[in-house]
């Protein structure tokens, strides 16, 4: 048996919970996703799901020789880390639920009570895979150690984390929550940032069944894909204007599903920057080097944290896991 354990990480999405299963050496031994559950207004099902996952890595581990060591829990909106509480997920209808307490229970009742469990936000935790992921020193984003940096993934929702010296903000409350701010004037008046900027809002405007299906529509030159496509950029470009300006960013790192469009995303939002940011510095703009796994890489990185020391999770530093491995 290793000293440690294998480490369970879980990113609940609005449509999917990303999972994996990593070994102490860095070996992903198992990744796997399931569906969300819906209309969990008490995030009961997504306890029991948590508990059927913690089972199953629980086996698998010992199947590799080792054992689970513990399980790091993300979910998105505003969340109080401290406290194990989402205080509010539009997404997935949660308002003031105790996640961390109801999946502790739903563990021990399924015999996984004694492997310690860490709880997180996914934007916070997906930062923290982007400080601790290895880069090539040609890689723009590979200054995460220094100064201001900004992971926006742009998913279901839309928020934000900052990496300031290589620390990972907490939270606060509400802090990151860009998506959440509401747009005052123009064509979208009255809809929040994220119902406009997101993958999510892409699809649904676009009348496609995911974001994906959007970007081809926008490809095949679809006006309505191309109307939410430029309308999504426009919106995300203010809202990472706003950001730099106030944090001074010199790295944005954009994640998410709607960043693996690559050019067809970076370019006109890299040229809308440009134009918003008249005499201010143009931050570096890159994709996030984890895609949409980071949610779950940044649990994994709490969940072994959780091991190392659990007085600090959630407010890890560069370099401050030793011997832990990042593979994508």
């Amino acid at each position: 048996m290793t000293a440690h354990g294998a480490v369970l990480g879980i990113d609940v999405g609005g449509t999917s919970v990303k999972v994996r299963l990593v070994a102490d050496d860095g070996r992903v031994l198992e990744e796997q996703r399931v569906p969300t559950p819906r209309d969990d207004a008490e995030a009961t099902a997504l306890a029991e799901v948590v508990a059927a996952l913690g089972q199953r890595a629980r086996t698998a581990a010992r199947q590799h020789g080792t054992d689970l060591g513990a399980i790091g829990l993300v979910v998105p909106g505003v969340v109080d880390e401290d406290a194990g509480r989402s205080v509010l997920s539009v997404n997935l209808g949660w308002r003031d639920v105790p996640v961390r307490a109801r999946v502790t229970e739903a563990l021990r009742a399924a015999g996984v009570g004694a492997v310690p469990l860490a709880f997180g936000h996914d934007v916070r935790a997906g930062a923290l895979a982007e400080v601790h992921a290895a880069a090539p020193a040609a890689d723009p984003a590979a200054a995460l150690g220094s100064g201001t940096v900004a992971f926006v993934p742009v998913g279901t929702g839309l928020a934000s984390a900052l990496v300031v010296d290589g620390r990972v903000v907490p939270g606060g409350g509400w802090a990151g929550e860009i998506g959440q701010v509401r747009i005052r004037d123009g064509a979208h008046a009255g809809l929040r940032v994220e119902e406009v900027a997101s993958a999510g809002a892409v699809a649904r405007r676009s009348g496609a069944p995911s974001a994906h299906d959007a970007m081809l529509r926008v490809v095949a030159d679809d006006p309505v894909a191309r109307r939410a496509w430029d309308d999504c950029v426009e919106v995300l470009a203010d809202s990472l204007a706003w950001l730099t300006a106030v944090a001074g960013c010199h790295t944005l790192i954009v994640g998410g599903g709607l960043a693996q469009s690559g050019p067809l995303l970076f370019d006109p939002l890299r040229s809308a920057l440009v134009d918003r940011l008249t005499g201010v510095r143009v931050p570096d703009l890159v994709g996030a080097r984890h895609g949409d796994a980071a949610g779950a890489i940044g649990a994994v990185l709490l969940a072994r944290q959780q091991l190392i020391d659990p007085v600090r999770v959630g407010s890890v530093r560069t370099g401050s896991l030793p011997n832990v491995t990042v593979t994508a």
